[in-house]
């Protein structure tokens, strides 16, 4: 199984791209003093090589997909509560044995103890499938992802300090037959503390410390670790145009079984965004840090940088372009780095305010010292998004 860390991406937020500006937000209907909010998303996608295998193996299909979505949120003045459902099936019409249904259901609540104390929580299920860089070439990785975690921030988002403590529990399971991806299965417990400190009215500096502990379920598993981060950055909102943040310090992986293959190094996470006009923006995102291993690989230094361009051309016209570059240096095992360039672009057009139409196009070139992990990957996607 081969992707970056699932737990990183759901605690400390995501870096990957997104190919279309985000649409109006849909309307909402009151059920039983609850904000339903319904959403449906329709495409048809077609994939030259949509389970990333080298080019003289590759296999492409069209790929028919339905993604329901539905909301459920409740306000008062002191607390507010999300339920979230969303599933996506998938139709392979040229390779039926990767046909799946995805499904996710997350529960957020936010409790205002009083003017400087929050309380945050959350519960989450997946249950997925991929068919990308998956363990055998030949079937889908299928998992499933239980979570809940905890926060609790003290102190003013206009104060002159602020803290900022979490901690998240996290199973991953798999479902293949014959042990595949059983060397996967773990259990993550994480804890996070931020502190901030007010330079400016718009600008905060901050000092971040994350420790995680990866629990692998087979026996005498040498990927169990321990992952500790120290971060110091900025977090600034509005000035000038622009907005985001910014943290960098040094990451330590130490292993459980076998000191030699303790590692370090630099790390940073930055997300920026820039508005030269009122209806266009440029993204940037990079991040260098540590994944966990796969096949045999104990650890993976990740580092990759993403541009963004969203403009709106017109109250119903939106493009985006964007560009990706990845580098993955898996350590351990067998040698192996991989080079990793995207790019892509779309349009969307707000058909009415309940529909939207789009349109794109991604291209991806992984090259490997391994022959059999280079490859090229072309998708198409027309859709159609509807809402209230």
């Amino acid at each position: 199984m081969k992707r970056s860390d699932v737990l990183t991406a759901t605690i400390f937020g995501s870096l990957s791209f997104n190919l279309l500006a985000a649409p109006p937000q849909p309307a909402s209907m009151d059920v039983f003093g609850f904000d339903f909010t319904p959403q449906l998303k329709l495409s048809d996608t077609y994939d030259d090589n949509f389970r990333t295998l080298p080019n003289s193996s590759k296999e492409s299909s069209w790929i028919t997909s339905v993604d329901p979505k539905f909301t459920l949120e409740a306000n008062t003045r002191n607390a507010g509560y999300q339920l979230e459902y969303e599933g996506n099936q998938q139709t392979y019409w040229d390779q039926r044995d990767a046909d799946h249904t995805d499904h996710r259901l997350d529960f957020n609540s936010v409790l205002q103890l009083n003017v400087r104390n929050r309380l945050k929580y959350n519960l989450g299920y997946k249950k997925l499938e991929q068919t990308v860089d998956s363990t055998v070439r030949t079937q889908n990785d299928k998992y499933t992802i239980k979570e809940a975690g905890l926060g609790y921030i003290y102190g003013l988002d206009n104060g002159l300090n602020q803290i900022d403590v979490g901690a998240n529990y996290q199973e991953l399971r798999f479902q293949n037959a014959d042990g595949i991806n059983d060397d996967q299965e773990r259990n993550t417990t994480a804890l996070r503390a931020t502190f901030y400190h007010a330079l400016t009215e718009k600008t905060r500096a901050l000092v971040e410390v994350r420790r995680s502990k990866f629990d692998y379920l087979t026996s005498d598993n040498p990927r169990n670790n321990t992952d500790t981060v120290a971060l110091v950055g900025a977090k600034w909102d509005a000035t000038a145009n622009t907005s985001g943040s910014f943290r960098i310090g040094e990451e330590h992986k130490n292993f459980d079984y076998g000191s030699e293959n303790d590692d370090k190094s630099l790390t940073w996470e930055v997300g920026a965004s820039w508005k030269p006009l009122s209806y266009s923006t440029v993204s940037l995102k990079s991040r260098k840090a540590f994944d966990e291993g796969d096949d045999s690989a104990y650890a993976i230094h990740l580092t990759s940088t993403v541009l963004d361009w969203d403009h709106e051309w017109s109250s119903r016209i939106r493009t985006n372009l964007n560009l990706r570059h990845e580098d993955r240096d898996y350590q351990g095992g067998e040698s192996r780095e991989d080079k990793l360039n995207g790019f892509g672009g779309g349009v969307t057009w707000q058909v009415r305010r309940w529909i939207a139409a789009d349109v794109s196009y991604k291209h991806y070139n992984n090259d490997s010292t391994l022959s059999d992990e280079t490859y090229t990957r072309n998708i198409y996607l027309l859709g159609l998004t509807f809402s209230l």
